[in-house]
């Protein structure tokens, strides 16, 4: 599976699973009022519950597995089960850690409720709602998406839905006033208290590094006129080559905060031929050039293009400098190119080194 791949897929399990503990948290609100109808009986809600909490700790792992598989942050299968522990934006992959662990304890103490208790058992499942939002502040934190606008809408969403289910639980249930004021306030304060932190944190420029992005993978300070310009199989190139390079490179309009996607892709010559694959993200800056926050790369034959996958280390002008790693060897490769804005073109020349591991 290329590194690409991997970040989509990454990407995508993080939304869904989201989406399915928010489903999780309404459903269990909706549960607890005793509401049922002819068509959605309480034995039927139930069963939904809680096969979408075992959907959405699948998923999870499935978001965790890619992450890690991925390589371009360095965080280990422990980092995601053991809170706080990583490198990379320690705080805000801890909180996902932390939901991760709740969501896998409501699991086990649900398969074990026998044994331990109702009483004891349900202290432990209203602990375990906490996942939610706790993973939603995680996703804002740490998510490459969560300046997007339609991140924003799914988030917005969201909390709009586990709102409103509490309120309306506030509503059928028999509570005292105050309570009623209590519950109200929490329900508002607490999306307001999440969305300052989200219009002073990740909403602003320079998030990356505030959070705790190691300066590695900020490429601090470089930037790079272009666009404005997990190995499966050992490739044996030679130790020191030079090669031509042909592609096409693409840039993505502005988002509404300011982030532009570049993609070059394209081939090398020679024997074994290449294929080429780097993607930055970033922030255009005055006189051209992009700020970069984010990459990835990938190299290969044409019958294993991802045979090596890692980052961008260095950026001066048209030069890209790429570190990539392999089954068995790792490739450091420096790419300049001569871009066509106008035509969607990139030649140029890679030079690479090939090391043993």
């Amino acid at each position: 599976m290329s590194s690409h791949t991997l970040w989509f897929a990454s990407r995508g399990a993080g939304v869904v699973s989201l989406l399915l503990l928010t489903a999780v948290v309404v459903l269990g609100v909706a549960g607890v009022t005793r509401w049922r109808s002819t068509r959605w009986p309480r034995f039927v809600l139930a069963g939904l519950h809680r096969n979408l909490t075992l959907l959405a700790l699948v998923v999870i792992a499935l978001h965790v597995t890619t992450t890690v598989a991925d390589g371009y942050a360095p965080i280990s299968f422990l980092n995601a089960v053991l809170p706080f522990t990583s490198r990379y934006r320690p705080i805000w992959l801890g909180l996902g850690s932390v939901a991760f662990d709740l969501l896998l304890a409501l699991t086990v103490t649900s398969l074990l409720r026998a044994r331990i208790g109702y009483r004891t058992w349900r202290v432990l499942h209203w602990l375990a709602y906490a996942a939610w939002p706790i993973a939603l502040v995680h996703g804002l934190g740490t998510g490459t998406d969560a300046r997007l606008t339609w991140m924003q809408l799914v988030t917005a969403s969201c909390i709009g839905s586990v709102a409103a289910s509490i309120l309306w639980r506030v509503g059928a249930d028999r509570v005292t006033p105050a309570q009623r004021a209590a519950a109200t306030f929490t329900v508002i304060a607490v999306p307001l208290v999440i969305g300052g932190w989200y219009l002073s944190g990740p909403a602003k420029h320079g998030w990356a590094a505030r959070a705790g992005t190691p300066k590695t993978l900020l490429a601090s300070g470089t930037t790079t006129t272009a666009g404005r310009v997990a190995a499966t199989q050992p490739v044996d190139f030679p130790r020191v080559f030079t090669r031509s390079f042909s592609g096409h490179i693409r840039e993505s309009s502005q988002d509404v905060n300011g982030q532009v996607l570049v993609s070059i892709t394209g081939r090398t010559s020679g024997t074994p031929a290449g294929v080429l694959w780097i993607r930055l993200q970033g922030e255009p800056i005055d006189g051209g050039g992009v700020s970069m926050t984010a990459s990835g790369a990938s190299y290969g034959p044409p019958s294993a293009p991802s045979a090596y996958v890692g980052k961008i280390v260095g950026l001066e002008g048209t030069r890209i400098a790429l570190q990539l790693a392999g089954q068995s060897s790792t490739v450091t490769l420096v790419v300049d190119l001569q871009v066509n804005p106008a035509a969607g073109t990139a030649t140029g020349t890679v030079r690479g080194r090939r090391i043993n591991q």
